[in-house]
């Protein structure tokens, strides 16, 4: 069994790239699902998962509103708007 990040390993979470946060959050997810660790490192490891999957959705958020989609617009012409993907 791969041994999964400690909760302090990755530093600040803020300065993490999404790729990176979103690794140790698998990792911590494979590590309370296989009941590997004691109590209280679960309940931090909880806790920095918690972080991490917010940090992650906050980041994806970003791109998504970075992103832009092209459209033809009613003349015929493409155009560029904001692309909305709720």
């Amino acid at each position: 069994m791969a041994k999964a990040p400690s909760p302090q390993a990755s530093g600040d979470i803020a300065s993490l790239s999404f790729e990176k946060a979103l690794a140790e959050l698998e990792g911590i997810v494979s590590k309370l699902e296989s009941g590997g660790a004691a109590l209280e490192e679960s309940i931090a490891l909880y806790e920095r998962g918690a972080a991490l999957k917010a940090h992650c959705e906050k980041t994806l958020k970003s791109a998504q509103e970075k992103i832009e989609k092209i459209v033809v617009g009613a003349d015929g012409k493409p155009k560029t708007e904001k692309a909305s993907f709720e």
